[in-house]
Formats: C-alpha cells, structure tokens, sequence
C-alpha cells in the first residue's frame, strides 16, 4: 500500500489524472493503512487520483464501493463491452467488483493505481507512456515507480507495531 501511495505522490506530481471512465477506490484491509498512510503524507496522492477510502477489506471485492457513472454503464450496455476490474485482492471472478465487470485482473496495489492512470489493461508499460505530464513529456511507469529502498524507508517510519496495538488491543 505503501508503494502504491508512493507510486501516486510521484503520479500527481507530474499532474497525471485517471481518466472520467475508470472507477477508483480505496478499501484497505485495516483502518491502520489509512492511518500509515496519512503519516506518510500519501492519502492525498492517492485521493487526489480518485483513491478515497469507501470502506475497509472486502468492500470493493463485492461491489460496494460505490456503483460506476451511468455514462460508462449506459456506454458497456448499449455496445455489450467487456470491461475489465483490476484490483489488488485475493480472488477474481466475473462481475466480482461490478455486475458489468466480465474482465477482471488481480495486481499489486502499484500497478491497480498504474492500470487506473493507463485507463486501460492492454497497455505495455515498457513502450507504451503511462500519460502525459503537465509539461507535455510523456511518462513512463519506470518514471513514477517508487524504487525499494524509498518504500522500505516510508514502511519503517510510519508502519509500527504501536498503531497495530493502539487499534487492536
């Protein structure tokens, strides 16, 4: 989570956007993720994506975060689409997230915010640019993709063992 919140802050600052057809949420497995998050100053990046937090664990996995615009469902009905979900959860099936879901994709929390900013799956993120940054240069997911000892420094400082026991205990 750590990662895709990095990977995020790094997106935002390029002024990436997720495209009005994509559906975005944020369902971390402990109320604790949010607040690690928020300690690390990624919550923003992440809901500046459109990465808020609906709920927590399986809130997305069963479709309760909220339906998707009735553009994109009038748009998936009307031209019998297959429109895919990319999440990071631990199962995936057909309309798991969205009864109009019929493709749907587990990945690391990084690449579920990746796939969002592509707006699509079929992307090769080692030819093809992510997006376009505000300065007009196109980027790449090797541009904003946060490297291990950034994520591991971020997970020691605000992922302890005391938010864990302030929560649960």
């Amino acid at each position: 989570m750590v990662a895709a919140g990095l990977l995020a802050k790094a997106a935002a600052e390029k002024g990436l956007k997720v495209q009005p057809h994509v559906k975005t949420s944020l369902a971390p497995g402990s109320n604790v993720v949010t607040e690690y998050l928020t300690d690390a100053n990624l919550l923003k990046s992440l809901e500046s994506l459109g990465f808020g937090v609906v709920g927590y664990g399986c809130t997305t996995c069963i479709g309760n975060s909220g339906d998707i615009e009735p553009e994109v469902s009038d748009a998936v009905q009307a031209k019998d689409l297959v429109v895919c979900s990319v999440l990071s959860g631990n199962r995936n099936f057909e309309g798991r997230v969205h009864p109009l879901t019929r493709g749907n994709y587990l990945a690391s929390p990084p690449l579920v915010v990746a796939y969002a900013l592509a707006g699509r799956v079929g992307i090769d993120f080692e030819k093809e640019p992510i997006g376009t940054a505000t300065d007009g240069s196109p980027v790449f997911l090797r541009d904003i993709w946060p490297d291990n000892q950034l994520i591991k420094q971020t997970v020691a400082k605000v992922n302890t063992p005391a938010k864990y026991r302030a929560t649960y205990l």
